[in-house]
């Protein structure tokens, strides 16, 4: 039994939970707009954190970025205006879904591209231990 305490105990710490950054002096008393903002701040990417949504992140760039999503919703703006507000000073590298044109190619197939680059050399490597083995 303390065997599988402990697998949970590693499990907790292995796969986390969504770290729910967001704290209440930041909420909103709208629901309505709460909602919205929670809704956008979770498709945005922490420029720190960068594998985190701003929703999740503790950054203190990400917090400043969840208030100014909630200043421009009380200020009026819509979803699509709030977000390009933070677009335009970040770029689109601050979407967690980059769209998909000429600027952000290396968003879309970078992965791709370095995982190929990284099999090539793996099979150099291996083909070169192979041949030397094979002169032994």
């Amino acid at each position: 039994m303390k065997a599988f305490f402990k697998i949970i105990l590693l499990l907790g710490f292995v796969f986390p939970g969504p770290g729910f950054a967001v704290e209440p002096d930041e909420e909103l008393d709208d629901p309505v707009l709460e909602a919205r903002a929670r809704d956008i701040s979770q498709n945005l990417r922490c420029v720190v954190c960068q594998n985190q949504s701003i929703d999740d992140s503790n950054a203190g760039i990400a917090k400043d970025l969840r208030i100014l999503i909630r200043e421009r919703l009380v200020a009026g703006d819509t979803n699509d205006q709030a977000i390009q507000y933070v677009v335009a000073r970040y770029g689109d590298f601050v979407l967690l879904r980059p769209p998909f044109k000429k600027e952000t190619y290396f968003l879309w197939f970078g992965p791709f591209i370095f995982l190929g680059v990284g099999l090539l050399l793996a099979f150099y490597y291996f083909t070169r231990v192979m041949k030397k083995r094979a002169k032994d």
